[in-house]
């Protein structure tokens, strides 16, 4: 059996069960495809911070527990490391037995580019980087930026479908980006019953970067698209309710929000570890949520993971457009916006018809998403460039 290493981000946030899912989905993905699988996590040690009464072990702090509670449930005890930035591990497997680990595997699977220890990172014959954020990637690289860690590797696959493509300002710089949808494990998200008693979404009101400059032009977060919409909720008869993630500094937005009928919870109390964010988004009705300012401004073609993950558990989604209309068949269980007024009849669509929404949600995502299809073509057109 083929050895695949996987490397992403878990101790680096901890709590995000949607994040957490994302990097446990490629795992499950390859798996499903008959590999045996390791998760490699770098983590920069000042991070390891342990809380008053832990006796300040690194090993014990939140980020680490949080790694080994997600990894343990999800089958990868005996293969999972945290590295910090020199190398060392925090806990896991020495130098030597990653360094073989890494020299007979097949491939590493970087997750935006997470894995950048030299001497462990160029260990591996086959390297993937799979980019989660289209257009900072692409605009970090453009401008000379550290964080997008993109020399070394033999492929490039992005969640922005339209990069390269007319239309679309994101700078390839030479790169050759193939586009890749995210990938859901359908098995992991099965159809649950339910009724359309709330619209849902998980945010963060900033996102994890900000906003990018590029040649003169800013791109923006997500909390300036929300602020485009902040009327809607007062214009459909279904609840809308945010998993937010939002600082005490933007409480004057906390306040907006509400104010104009957005229900906010706590994303840590309901979303915080991979199962508890699938039964959020499973027990919903449907989603409804606008995307990062970047994703819409560039036309980049993202679609969330989170999205996908609706569709699959047969709930619609009712989104707001960054092109990915370019690529899926929307009106039916998947659709986009780009005013208040198409997301008001996109919402009155999936409640005068939402069985029939239901369906078709799910079998967009056994159509577009399934990670049998999504990760079995990144494997194929690696071996083809071979």
């Amino acid at each position: 059996m083929s050895t695949v290493v996987v490397s992403g981000a878990l101790a680096n946030r901890p709590d995000n069960g949607g994040g957490a899912s994302v990097r446990m989905t490629w795992v499950s993905a390859l798996r499903r495809l008959g590999f045996d699988v390791w998760f490699f996590e770098q983590i920069d040690r000042s991070l390891l911070g342990a809380e008053p009464g832990e006796g300040g072990a690194p090993e014990e702090s939140r980020p680490a527990r949080y790694f080994r509670s997600v990894t343990e449930r999800h089958g990868l005890a005996e293969r999972r490391v945290l590295l910090d930035e020199r190398g060392a591990s925090v806990f896991g497997p020495d130098r030597q037995a990653l360094e073989g680990v890494a020299a007979e595997a097949a491939l590493l699977v970087n997750l935006s580019g997470h894995l950048t220890v030299p001497w462990l990172f160029e260990r591996f014959a086959r390297k993937a980087y799979v980019d989660l954020d289209p257009g900072f990637t692409q605009f970090w690289h453009a401008e000379g930026v550290q964080g997008a860690r993109l020399a070394g590797h033999d492929g490039y696959f992005t969640v922005g479908l339209n990069i390269g493509q007319p239309g679309c300002p994101i700078p390839v710089d030479g790169i050759a980006w193939s586009p890749l949808p995210p990938p859901v494990v359908l098995d992991e998200w099965p159809v649950e019953e339910g009724d359309l008693d709330a619209f849902t979404t998980v945010a963060s009101w900033r996102g994890s970067y900000g906003g990018v400059d590029h040649r003169g032009r800013h791109y923006g977060s997500k909390a300036h698209e929300f602020r485009k919409f902040i009327e809607l909720p007062q214009r459909l008869p279904i609840p809308v309710q945010i998993a937010l993630d939002i600082h005490p500094a933007d409480e004057g937005d906390r306040v907006a929000l509400r104010e104009h009928g957005w229900e906010l919870v706590d994303p840590g109390e309901v979303a915080a570890e991979p199962e508890s964010y699938r039964r959020y988004l499973a027990g919903s009705g449907a989603e409804l949520s606008v995307a990062q300012g970047i994703y819409v401004e560039t036309a980049s073609g993202w679609i969330s993971d989170r999205t996908v993950r609706y569709l699959a558990s047969g709930r619609p989604v009712l989104v707001q457009d960054t092109g990915f209309s370019d690529h899926y068949p929307v009106g039916r269980g998947l659709l986009a916006f780009r005013t208040v007024e198409e997301a008001v009849t996109g919402a009155e669509s999936i409640a005068g018809a939402y069985d029939a929404h239901r369906l078709w949600a799910r079998y967009l995502a056994e159509e577009f998403f399934d990670s049998d299809r999504v990760v079995g073509r990144l494997l194929e057109e690696l071996e083809a460039a071979r």
